[in-house]
């Protein structure tokens, strides 16, 4: 693990799947990262790539050949990554293809992620280059942070909400028991800007938005002043989800989602799939702030 230390908060990421673990106020000693239990949920903030979510019978199809990636793909748990950068506010890791990756990924990727402490805000930057001097390549990227909740101590789950940037009225997809997209939806928020949490919310799994206006998104208490914001304009797409059990809540910008169960597993029309040229780079980022 490496820990990078600012004037007002410190943060942690472990070197296996360069996952975000931990951010800690200076100046309240609060911790705002879930501790990743293992009886609950043993992740604090995976990264995703190439892929987001579930593959349709743990494939993809990819000029007629077959490929296997495991769910939210190969960067999470990886304990490959190289560490590419330490210094006074930055954490950069990276993973590159080789014999082996290419028998489940035919890509020549190079994959960074870069942990940049700004004052009370935190950018987590993606940067995928292909390698190839003649195929394109073909990726989804995200995170999947966790944030304690409820925050301090002698609160509860349901006294915390979501407030997004803009007015919404927006669906939620469901998903089904192999982590597959349906073709149903239900409402999720309409004609407001607040999403209540409760400790039921998240029974049928994780909450997926496909369209929405807002590019951010804060997780509030209405008796408190503290408050985490996740901007993400680099990614429309939206998770949110937490363990029933768990005290805490994923705030998941991405670029790609999981497989719809009608899909005919061609990874080149997979939906949300970024197509990225020969000898080309492709960068994302969201930014974590807080406020105390």
């Amino acid at each position: 693990m490496h820990t990078v230390v600012g004037n007002s908060f410190s943060f942690s990421v472990q070197d296996k799947g360069a996952e975000l673990c931990s951010i800690i106020s200076k100046k309240s000693g609060r911790e705002f990262i879930w501790n990743a239990n293992p009886e609950i949920w043993g992740s604090s903030a995976p990264v995703l790539f190439p892929i987001i979510g579930a593959l349709k019978d743990g494939e993809f199809i990819y000029e007629n050949k077959r490929y296997s990636v495991p769910k939210h793909g190969f960067i999470r748990n990886n304990e490959n990554l190289k560490v590419k950068q330490v210094s006074d506010n930055c954490l950069e890791y990276s993973l590159k293809f080789d014999e082996e990756s290419l028998k489940s990924y035919p890509f020549q990727f190079e994959f960074f992620v870069r942990y940049i402490l700004e004052n009370n805000s935190i950018t987590v930057e993606h940067e995928v280059i292909n390698h190839s001097n003649i195929q394109p390549m073909y990726f989804s990227l995200g995170g999947h942070p966790a944030f304690k909740c409820p925050i301090n101590e002698g609160e509860k789950y349901e006294d915390y909400f979501l407030e997004f940037e803009q007015i919404e009225n927006v669906q939620t997809w469901e998903v089904l028991k192999n982590g597959l997209i349906n073709s149903s939806t239900r409402p999720l928020i309409n004609d407001s800007n607040r999403l209540d949490l409760t400790t039921t919310l998240f029974d049928n799994d994780a909450l997926i938005i496909k369209e929405h206006l807002s590019k951010k998104v804060s997780l509030k208490n209405s008796n408190s002043n503290t408050s985490i914001t996740i901007e993400y304009s680099d990614f429309p797409y939206l998770g949110i989800w937490a363990k029933p059990g768990g005290h805490f809540v994923c705030i998941e910008p991405w670029l790609g989602i999981s497989d719809s169960y009608t899909t005919n597993q061609d990874f080149k029309t997979k939906e949300g799939i970024i197509r990225l040229e020969a000898n080309s780079n492709f960068k994302a980022s969201y930014k974590i702030s807080i406020e105390e």
